[in-house]
């Protein structure tokens, strides 16, 4: 999902304010305060637990959504399938579904079942045992007027707009919020379906573009056609997405690593020639990010851009697009260098989220730093594709001016909650920073198409990530991690000059803190120091006030504490 310019996007309503204490701020696992747990509800627990009791027990193998979309009135009715495989002996499912939908009904085997709603949850008692090892299918059907999007795509829901001809324009946006505002899904993360049909039925002669393939297209006879598309991949629930418009549609074929992929556009028909100009820019996205991050993850299932009325959201292989057909975002570029207008911000970021977000995808909301800040980093990546190394550089390095370290990256797990907007250019300044001690460009190539490859269709833990880049690299970077991710300090690099001696050290560090820090002394070429954070002593040329400069490719401060 796209935040950008965070002085003029406000955050989602979902991202509540984190009451941090220091304990939790230094260290990578301490527990919650009993001050800090009472922040929480059990509809907390409920939505962002992947763990309790009605939840994992089961694991999700198919989604069978099929929803009619009624623009006169604002409402949906339908049902999803839900075919799982049984883990263990249980007999209570949790089904969520988001207050004021209804649910009409739940069948299993022939026979209706009974269920009890608490808020969003529900919860079915099956209609029996259900034995381990098997699998099973319960069906629920719904109806109602889902919440709508107040600012999609931040603060989500359904779209009821028009566009400017006067047409029906519908779209969803449920990131962070959850799949659950206008679907009765398993809404976390952590499991993702292994394929799953989306139909929708909308009134003519509006088309509907949703996830994957198109399978068919049913004229009813009513006023109404359903389309049918499917995701033959793993994907996570969020990125099943609605979008009913006036669509034109173009296509291209991109000769990839894995073979042909299918690239398709869906503009509205009187922006047909505005995306001709604009969405070949995808073409180049795709070349820069396969080289970087190895191939496109769903070949299978191709790849689209589509045209929405908010900002955009990455839809897994329905990206969604609404930067006006212009560079930067919105006319604007965070970096503050020009080089964020030279290229379409949304079809980067929001692409980029194909491999960080939907390939691999965080089992809990409090790790979303694995899909923001590597998508963010990716923005300076294709920088650096056009325009080379030192323009990348610039640009990730001038997104620095957005970071507010206001609250760590990581909140508490379990609770459905987000932590700071820094995940964006905090997390990718600290991927940055991690590039710089790796020290070997195509090494670090080899580490992120790694992770792609390693983690290819998984849901993992923030965790995995960490502990996958410290082995590649060869450096054991938990403090690393700890301090841009679970802390609100910058690393200072203290020093003071006397003589002809540097004494330097960290400040501001977690403990333990161990980094490598280039530094150049008084216009000398850089040497590689390994500060910690008590004081020690380098020798230098010259005599007095030396000119100390440290590799501004780190994301650091420096002080000089010189008497």
């Amino acid at each position: 999902m796209l935040v950008i310019a965070f002085t003029l996007i406000p955050e989602t309503m979902l991202v509540r304010r984190l009451l941090v204490v220091s304990a939790l701020a230094l260290t990578a696992h301490a527990p919650l305060s009993a001050q800090a747990r009472k922040s929480y509800t059990r509809a907390d627990t409920l939505r962002g637990s992947f763990t309790t009791p009605a939840r994992a027990w089961w694991d999700v193998s198919f989604y069978d959504l099929h929803v009619d979309i009624s623009p006169k009135d604002s409402s949906i009715r339908g049902y999803n399938g839900i075919s799982y495989r049984v883990l263990k002996a249980a007999s209570e499912m949790q089904i969520d579904l988001m207050e004021p939908l209804v649910v009409d009904s739940m069948v299993q085997d022939g026979r209706t079942v009974s269920f009890r709603r608490e808020g969003n949850a529900f919860f079915a008692k099956l209609t029996s045992v259900q034995p381990a090892g098997s699998t099973k299918k319960i069906v629920v059907y719904y109806h109602g007027r889902p919440q709508v999007a107040r600012n999609p795509p931040w603060q989500g829901g359904f779209s009821w707009a028009t566009d400017s001809l006067g047409r029906p324009w519908v779209v969803t946006t449920d990131q962070g919020m959850g799949a659950s505002v206008w679907w009765p899904n398993k809404d976390t993360q952590a499991d993702e379906p292994d394929s799953q049909r989306v139909a929708l039925t909308v009134p003519d002669p509006a088309i509907n573009v949703s996830n994957g393939r198109l399978r068919s297209t049913k004229n009813n006879g009513n006023g109404t056609t359903t389309y049918e598309w499917f995701a033959s991949n793993p994907i996570n629930n969020y990125a099943i997405a609605v979008a009913s418009g006036s669509y034109a549609h173009y296509g291209e074929l991109y000769s990839g690593e894995k073979g042909t992929l299918t690239m398709d556009f869906w503009p509205l028909d009187y922006h047909l020639d505005a995306a001709h100009r604009t969405f070949p820019q995808a073409l180049s996205m795709m070349k820069c990010f396969e080289h970087w991050f190895g191939p496109y993850p769903w070949y299978e299932d191709g790849y689209k851009l589509l045209e929405v009325p908010n900002t955009g959201m990455e839809h897994q292989t329905a990206v969604s697009y609404g930067n006006q057909y212009a560079n930067g975002y919105r006319g604007r570029d965070a970096s503050g260098t020009g080089l964020g207008m030279k290229w379409d911000f949304i079809i980067v970021h929001e692409s980029a989220h194909e491999w960080w977000g939907n390939n691999i995808t965080s089992k809990d909301n409090a790790d979303m730093w694995v899909h923001e800040s590597f998508a963010n980093y990716a923005e300076g990546i294709y920088t650096e594709c056009l325009f080379g190394k030192d323009a990348g550089a610039d640009y990730i390095i001038g997104n620095r001016r957005g970071i507010r370290n206001d609250k760590p990256i990581i909140p508490p797990y379990d609770v459905n909650d987000q932590g700071s907007g820094d995940m964006y250019p905090k997390g990718g300044e600290m991927l940055h920073t991690i590039r710089q001690i790796v020290n070997d460009d195509e090494k670090w190539r080899g580490i992120l198409r790694g992770l792609n490859k390693t983690f290819w269709h998984q849901t993992v833990m923030g965790k995995q990530i960490e502990g996958y880049i410290s082995a590649q690299v060869g450096t054991d970077l938990t403090r690393v991690f700890d301090q841009y991710l679970r802390t609100t300090m910058i690393p200072t690099f203290e020093y003071r000059v006397t003589g002809r001696a540097l004494e330097y050290r960290w400040a501001t560090v977690v403990p333990g803190f161990d980094m490598q820090l280039p530094v150049s002394i008084a216009g000398a070429p850089m040497l590689v120091l390994h500060p910690t954070e008590a004081w020690q002593t380098a020798s230098i040329p010259g005599a007095g006030k030396a000119d100390v400069t440290v590799d501004r490719n780190y994301y650091v401060n420096a002080k000089d504490a010189t008497p």
